[in-house]
């Protein structure tokens, strides 16, 4: 299985010489197994992805961790959407209200000049509304969980190729306000899987003023993967205001004798498993 990240940066854009090393584009991950491909949420990161896949004439398949802009805002940007020759299914995860059409939804009214009524493709949205433990998207066997995060949404466990990756963004590990899984369900959730993206957009210091905000901090994101053995960790969904050399920072205080091998996520980082 080969993970290409387009988008890394959590709640908004952050273009600008101190987010050059680690990308400014929101929340956007490639995975490509035995010809197949599987997009992981549309943020901004989505837009350079559709001028790769619009020289392709394949059904694309997106998945939607939530409906937040930071991770459908990129989707009117998408070259494939404005292509007639091109069908497109999107996934969308169960949400408070039940919005399952808001990645088209945010064309509409005063919010964008191209109604979704423009778009040329044939679009598919598919609203996902429990937990499930077999849902087959284009030869990915996908487990969904509950984040913890305010009006919901669903992290993945993918698995192709004899290998599985665990997709967790915007989730608060500790939540009181937005509890939907137990750590030690993330725990049995995770154990063992061969690569874990997930949320870690604050720092320890900065958790108590953000409590209810639906995100974990780095140190708990490390515990999290070291707790439940997962072989390779990346860092996900940065903070806006996270600076490349506060990034490299954490990188080098890694204790590089951990079993688990440990990385932070760069837009274009390709992962091979």
């Amino acid at each position: 299985m080969k993970v290409t990240f387009y988008g890394t940066r959590g709640s908004i854009p952050t273009p600008g010489p101190n987010t050059v090393i680690y990308g400014g584009n929101t929340a956007c991950v490639l995975l490509e197994a035995n010809n197949k491909k599987l997009i992981l949420d549309s943020g901004t990161g989505i837009r350079l992805l559709g001028e790769r896949l619009a020289k392709e004439t394949d059904s694309i398949h997106i998945l939607l961790s939530h409906n937040h802009w930071d991770h459908i805002q990129g989707f009117p940007f998408f070259v494939p959407a404005y292509q007639a020759n091109r069908t497109i299914h999107i996934y969308s995860a169960p949400t408070e209200p039940m919005q399952p059409k808001a990645i088209l939804e945010q064309m509409e009214r005063s919010f964008f000049p191209v109604p979704p009524s423009k778009l040329s493709a044939k679009i598919h949205v598919h609203s996902l509304t429990e937990e499930v433990a077999n849902l087959n998207i284009a030869g990915f066997e996908i487990i969904t969980k509950a984040i913890n995060h305010p009006n919901g949404g669903f992290a993945y466990k993918i698995s192709c190729d004899n290998k599985t990756i665990a997709y967790v963004t915007d989730n608060e590990l500790y939540s009181k306000d937005n509890l939907k899984t137990s750590l030690s369900q993330w725990h049995a959730f995770l154990a063992d899987v061969d690569l874990l993206i997930h949320d870690a957009q604050y720092t320890d210091s900065e958790m108590p003023s953000k409590l209810g905000w639906g995100h974990s901090s780095i140190a708990q994101a490390i515990t999290l993967g070291q707790t439940a053995k997962v072989k390779q960790l990346i860092l996900y969904s940065h903070a806006p205001e996270r600076t490349d050399n506060e990034l490299n920072a954490v990188l080098a205080q890694y204790d590089k004798n951990q079993p688990m091998q440990f990385d932070i996520a760069k837009e274009g980082q390709v992962i091979h498993l």
